[in-house]
C-alpha cells in the first residue's frame, strides 16, 4: 500500500509540474498577444498554426507549442525576445527558434510546452551588385535564395538541398558544392545581424563585435537570434551536374574511386561528389545515387573520370543552375527520421566497414519493422582539408576546430526514415548501433576523428565538444558576455548548448 501511495504521489507531482509549466507557457503566450506583435501570434485553433507545425521536414519533430509567433523583422524578433524574457514569473518562458525546420530530433527547433519563434516569414534575399554581397533573412530556404540571385548570375555557398533553411545551416558550419573553392559557408559570412537576449540588435563582423562574429561561425544558437546574414557571392550561377544512379554491385569500384577523388579535390576544387547508398523497403533493393556537380559549366570534367568508368543505370547530368540542381537533390518529406554522423580519415577500410554495417542493419530491420515504407541509407561525403584551410588566415576564423587537422577526411551520415511511429525505438536503436560500431572500428584502426558536423548531429551526440577544448571555452566566454543571464542556455532548451559541451 505504501508503494502505491509513493507512486501515486510521484505521478501527482509530475502532473502538477506539467500543469504549472503549461500555465506558465500560456502566460507567456498571453504576454506576446498583448505586445506590439500580438497580431503575429498563432494558437492551435488557427489554420496558420497547423501549417507551421506540419511544415517541419521530419514528422517526429512536429511538436505542438502553446503558441507560435511569426515575426517579420528584426524589430519584431527583438520584441518577442524581450517579452519572453520578462514574462512567465517564477517559471521563465521556454521558447524555441526555427528557421527551415530540417533537424531530425524533436526539440531541436520546436517545443512542446512553450513558444516557438517561427522565422519563416523573414524569407527575402537582396543583392548588392557592387559589393557582391547577398543579404539573406534567416527564414529563407536555399532554393529561394538561389532563385533570387539567378537574375544577377550569382550564387552563394549554401545548402545542396533546396528546402533546407538558411539559419541553422550557416550557424552549424555549412557544407556546399563550392566548399573546396571558397571554404565552408560560415566562412563566407561577412556580417551577422543579431538580436541578443536583452533585445538589443547588433551587428557582428570583422571590425564590430568580432568575438561574437567568430563564435557564430559554428557556435549554433548559444548567443542570440540571427536576423540577417550577409554572404559573399560567387559569379556564375551555371553548373554542370546531376544525379547518377548505380547498381549496388559497384560498391567496391565506388569506394576505390572516392578515396582517390578525396585526395585530389585540391587539384580541381570545382568538383563536388556525394554518395548515397539507400535500401528501400518497398522495392527491397539497395541502389547507389551519386550527385556529381561541377561548379562551372564544363561538361564531363576529368575530376569524375574514375566514376565515369563505372557502369550506371541512369544519369541526369546536364548544364543547369544551382537552383535547378538543388531542387532535384532532396529527400521526400512526410517521414519520421533520425540522423547520426561522424568524421573519419580518408580510408577505404572505413568505407567498406560503413557499407558492411549498413547491410547488417537492413537485415536486422527486415523482420522487426512494423511499417511497410521505410528506408535505411548511408550518405558519404568528402571532407578534405582544403575545406577549412581555404579560409584559415582570412579574418577572425571560426570555432569549428578543424584547423587542428592536416589530413583529408570523409564524413559518414546514417540516415534512417520510416512511416510508422511504432518503429521509432527500433530505428533509433539501429542507427545508434550502426554509428557506434563504425566509430569503434575507426578508432581501432586509427582512422577516427573527433569532429562531428553539427547540422547532421543527433540529440544523443555532442558536436560542440568535437570543436576542441579551446574553442568550447571561447564559445562559453562569448555566450556569457553577450547573454549574461543565460537565456539561450536555459530558456531556449533546443539545439546544442555550450553549457553541456
Amino acid at each position: 500500500m505504501k508503494l502505491i501511495s509513493t507512486v501515486a504521489a510521484a505521478l501527482l507531482s509530475q502532473i502538477t509540474l506539467a500543469t504549472a509549466s503549461k500555465s506558465s507557457a500560456d502566460q507567456c503566450c498571453a504576454a506576446l498577444a498583448s505586445s506590439e506583435i500580438g497580431d503575429k501570434v498563432l494558437y492551435p485553433e488557427d489554420p496558420a498554426y497547423n501549417k507551421s507545425v506540419t511544415s517541419y521536414w521530419a514528422v517526429n519533430v512536429q511538436l505542438e507549442p502553446n503558441c507560435i509567433v511569426q515575426p517579420e523583422s528584426a524589430e519584431d524578433v527583438s520584441i518577442a525576445v524581450q517579452t519572453l524574457t520578462e514574462a512567465g514569473g517564477s517559471n521563465p518562458c521556454k521558447f524555441a527558434v526555427r528557421s527551415g525546420g530540417h533537424m531530425t530530433w524533436a526539440g531541436a527547433n520546436n517545443i512542446e510546452t512553450g513558444v516557438t519563434i517561427d522565422l519563416s516569414h523573414m524569407n527575402s534575399t537582396t543583392y548588392n551588385k557592387e559589393a557582391k554581397v547577398a543579404s539573406i533573412l534567416p527564414g529563407s530556404r536555399w532554393e529561394a535564395v538561389y532563385k533570387s540571385l539567378e537574375e544577377y548570375n550569382a550564387v552563394v555557398p549554401g545548402g545542396r538541398t533546396g528546402p533546407v533553411g538558411v539559419g541553422g545551416f550557416l550557424l552549424g558550419g555549412g557544407n556546399s558544392f563550392h566548399a573546396a573553392r571558397v571554404g565552408l559557408a560560415c566562412d563566407n559570412v561577412v556580417n551577422y545581424e543579431v538580436v541578443l537576449a536583452s533585445g538589443r540588435i547588433v551587428n557582428a563582423n570583422n571590425t564590430t563585435n568580432t568575438e561574437l562574429f567568430k563564435a557564430l561561425k559554428g557556435g549554433s544558437n548559444n548567443f542570440g537570434i540571427v536576423t540577417k546574414y550577409d554572404l559573399k557571392a560567387i559569379d556564375n550561377a551555371h553548373l554542370w551536374g546531376g544525379i547518377t544512379v548505380f547498381d549496388n554491385s559497384t560498391t567496391n569500384q565506388q569506394i576505390d574511386a572516392l578515396v582517390k577523388f578525396i585526395d585530389n579535390i585540391e587539384n580541381d576544387p570545382f568538383a563536388s561528389w556525394i554518395g548515397l547508398w539507400q535500401f528501400n523497403s518497398t522495392t527491397g533493393q539497395t541502389t547507389i545515387s551519386s550527385p556529381m556537380d561541377y561548379t562551372k559549366p564544363t561538361a564531363r570534367p576529368a575530376a569524375f573520370n574514375d566514376f565515369y568508368k563505372i557502369p550506371n543505370i541512369s544519369s541526369t547530368n546536364r548544364f543547369a543552375t544551382l537552383y535547378n540542381l538543388t531542387s532535384e537533390l532532396q529527400q521526400a518529406a512526410g517521414y519520421r527520421d533520425v540522423f547520426l554522423t561522424s568524421t573519419y580519415l580518408n580510408s577505404a577500410a572505413v568505407l567498406h566497414k560503413t557499407i558492411e554495417i549498413l547491410n547488417k542493419k537492413i537485415d536486422e530491420a527486415l523482420p522487426l519493422a512494423k511499417g511497410k515504407d521505410w528506408s535505411i541509407m548511408v550518405i558519404i561525403q568528402p571532407w578534405p582539408k582544403i575545406y577549412w584551410q581555404r579560409n584559415q588566415h582570412n579574418g577572425v576564423g571560426n570555432v569549428l576546430g578543424l584547423d587542428r587537422f592536416d589530413e583529408n577526411m570523409l564524413q559518414v551520415l546514417y540516415d534512417y526514415s520510416w512511416d510508422n511511429s511504432a518503429d521509432d525505438a527500433l530505428f533509433q536503436r539501429l542507427c545508434e548501433e550502426a554509428l557506434a560500431e563504425l566509430d569503434e572500428y575507426a578508432r581501432k584502426i586509427g582512422k577516427y576523428n573527433p569532429y562531428i558536423y553539427l547540422n547532421y548531429a543527433d540529440v544523443t551526440q555532442n558536436p560542440l565538444a568535437g570543436y576542441g577544448e579551446e574553442n568550447v571555452e571561447f564559445i562559453r566566454e562569448v555566450a556569457l558576455r553577450y547573454d549574461p543571464d543565460g537565456v539561450f542556455q536555459t530558456q531556449v532548451p533546443g539545439g546544442f548548448k555550450v553549457s553541456e559541451a
